[in-house]
């Protein structure tokens, strides 16, 4: 019963020929049990007042006006002949016509049609000679009734379309915001995997290029260069591991990397080895901050590094410091410059990575070349991360 209830729910036609039908269906009940002299003229009749319901919601006016002047022409009909029923059951379909124009179109026009109403039941008792008290306070009462269960039906109908609408703008916003999540998600497994690659392979061009220079003069050079190699390799890899881990859905916790100033103190030694002086300064406590700071400033420190290595030309030097203060971190990172114009910012992927990373920390960083040639890069990051 439900399923067809719904089905009726979106074909209004259908549903409203079977109104239609049903009120016919009365009349024919009524005229030809009645023993009526005439009862094929009241069948006409009474099937031309109950024909426009089929159209009320999809015409609603024009149905309602039909409705309207086929109520009237019966009344003159009757008054005409003298012999004829004028109490047609069809005549349940002016109530029908004024709830429709109440629950679709708008009380302006329904108070109009109720004038009209009015008017139509005067003539009926007037030509008719109907009981004044009795006729008159029933057609009020229909018609009343039929007044406040279009204003309770339309006011539930009203509800029922505004938790529709909700209900689409919250999937929506839903939706949006899984797809949010997934995008960030994504763009910070590629800026680790990035951060990881990058400095891993920027580490072993750069001993590789040591290594085949000193292979024939200074074999033990060489040979710990390609050591390097191999050792970057190793921790590049096991870096990789970790990384991919966090797309599965159970990450492997116990072998998350550790940062820290032990982590800040092998990245520097690594690139001491690759042939890059670093002097390493670290002020306060930075081993029990949170977690995701501890990685953005073991990151930043780690591509900085790798962007000297690269670009900083012949010589290369930089210098680290990391200083935990009141209410953030501080982390600078500089090189010499070498003031030889040899400085590139390569592809720029390395800087906007580090400022995307400081954005979802809700820091700032700063990079650009100093007025003595050196470039650097100035990273500040609250302690407590915002909600």
């Amino acid at each position: 019963m439900r399923r067809f209830s719904l089905w009726l729910r979106g074909k209004p036609t259908v549903a409203d020929s079977m109104l239609a039908a049903i009120l016919f269906t009365l009349e024919v009940f009524v005229f030809t049990a009645s023993g009526d002299r005439s009862p094929w003229v009241q069948l006409v009749m009474g099937f031309l007042l109950c024909l426009p319901i089929v159209w009320r919601r999809k015409y609603p006016r024009a149905a309602a006006g039909a409705v309207l002047v086929m109520s009237i022409t019966i009344t003159f009909i009757s008054y005409s002949i003298g012999d004829l029923d004028a109490e047609h059951p069809g005549l349940l379909a002016l109530a029908v016509a004024l709830y429709t124009l109440v629950a679709y179109v708008d009380r302006s026009t329904a108070a109009v049609y109720a004038v009209g109403l009015a008017v139509d039941s005067a003539l009926s008792i007037w030509l008719l000679e109907q009981e004044l008290v009795a006729a008159g306070l029933f057609s009020v009462l229909v018609f009343a009734l039929s007044w406040i269960t279009a204003e309770f039906l339309g006011a539930r109908r009203a509800y029922d379309e505004e938790v529709a609408a909700r209900l689409v703008v919250a999937d929506y916003d839903r939706d949006r915001r899984a797809e949010d999540a997934v995008a960030a998600e994504r763009t910070r497994i590629a800026r680790e995997l990035h951060d990881v690659v990058a400095h891993a392979v920027s580490v072993m061009i750069v001993q590789a290029d040591g290594a085949s220079y000193a292979l024939k003069t200074n074999p033990d050079i060489a040979k710990q260069a390609l050591t390097n190699i191999a050792s970057t390799g190793r921790e590049a890899l096991a870096e990789l591991r970790r990384t991919v881990s966090l797309l599965r859905t159970e990450p492997a916790t116990d072998d998350m990397p550790q940062h820290g100033t032990a982590g800040l103190a092998r990245v520097v030694d690594m690139m001491r080895s690759a042939g890059l002086p670093v002097e390493l300064e670290l002020t306060g406590e930075l081993d029990d901050i949170s977690p995701a700071v501890s990685l953005g400033v073991h990151r930043l420190v780690q591509e900085s590094l790798t962007n000297v290595l690269r670009h900083a030309g012949e010589r290369p030097r930089a210098k680290v410091r990391v200083r935990r203060r009141e209410t953030d971190v501080l982390v600078e990172i500089t090189d010499n410059g070498n003031s030889s114009g040899q400085f590139s910012l390569g592809s720029g992927n390395g800087l906007l990575g580090m400022r995307e990373r400081v954005a979802v920390l809700h820091g700032t960083l700063e990079a650009g070349r100093q007025t003595d040639g050196s470039w650097r890069v100035t990273a500040k990051l609250p302690l407590e991360l915002e909600d």
